[in-house]
């Protein structure tokens, strides 16, 4: 299955004005006004919010939102117990947010689809480590899109050991349909935070893609990794730390939406029938199956 194709024709100007705005200027001022506390402030902020995207709060622990501390607190909101129930099957992968599929394939070579004859490298997304891209040469991957309205934690798929994570700093464009179809390499191109499992079934690749008004991103073993501008990749090894989580265990989260990408080897899984781009899922709902134990 291949990603969405393309909408409507769109004015020259949607596409160009991303490059002209300063992205990271932008969104590190989205992070402060999300986390100023202020009551009137920030209550305004969750109402209007809540109101525009018909967010429904009964899913969460605490649905007053006075009891949150900022617009970002009740952004990275946790759910109550029984709200993403975990498939049940334990050779399922199962979805590690709430989201949209954007594209969900296998690699040709070292190859993935971004939108409809927009493709892109699976080294530059991994910051040119070719030796890590080879693990995953025509594997299989999946792009998932978290819209503002959704759940914005991000779980493990199945269950793994974290090995490595690089912090590769790039652009920031929004990774809404619209610009996914009309800026190039968008994903290789963007922030992007690429966290290595170690699986049942190998290599297991988590990416974090930042985005246009993303104020940070989380880890549970790194907490709050702010944007960054032009620089070196960030590479940490953490197989030292033994951080090891059960499938649908909470990694991370975006302080505001963006995308993940997942990456499995070849001949180790494979995508569930059903799924269709533009397909909603939630988290802990199962997209695709281990084929190989």
């Amino acid at each position: 299955m291949q990603a969405t194709g393309t909408t409507p024709e769109i004015s020259r100007w949607q596409k160009v004005w991303q490059y002209l705005i300063p992205q990271h200027t932008l969104s590190a001022l989205l992070l402060y006004s999300t986390r100023w506390q202020l009551p009137i402030w920030k209550n305004w902020q969750i109402r209007t919010f809540c109101r525009f995207f018909q967010v429904d709060l009964r899913e969460a622990i605490d649905t007053d939102i006075d009891n949150y501390d900022c617009f970002n607190d009740f952004f990275t909101r946790r759910l109550k117990a029984d709200a993403r129930p975990l498939d049940p099957d334990p050779a399922h992968i199962v979805s590690p947010v709430d989201g949209s599929i954007s594209a969900c394939s296998q690699l040709q070579d070292m190859t993935l689809i971004q939108a409809k004859g927009c493709d892109y490298s699976l080294p530059r997304l991994l910051g040119g480590d070719e030796e890590l891209a080879r693990q995953f040469r025509n594997g299989h991957y999946a792009t998932l899109y978290l819209s503002p309205r959704d759940y914005h934690r991000i779980h493990i798929p199945l269950d793994g050991k974290l090995q490595r994570s690089l912090h590769i700093p790039g652009r920031r464009f929004a990774v809404n349909p619209v610009s996914v179809q009309t800026i190039p390499r968008l994903f290789a191109r963007n922030e992007r935070l690429v966290n290595i499992f170690t699986t049942a079934i190998g290599p297991m690749a988590v990416i974090m893609v930042g985005a246009l008004c993303v104020g940070s991103m989380a880890t549970i073993w790194d907490q709050d990794i702010k944007p960054a501008g032009r620089g070196n990749i960030a590479d940490h090894n953490y197989s030292h730390l033994d951080v090891k989580l059960k499938r649908g265990a909470e990694l991370g989260h975006f302080n505001i939406g963006s995308t993940v990408i997942l990456l499995f080897p070849e001949h180790t899984m494979q995508w569930l029938m059903h799924l269709r781009p533009s397909q909603q899922v939630r988290m802990g709902e199962a997209i695709g199956r281990i084929i190989k134990r």
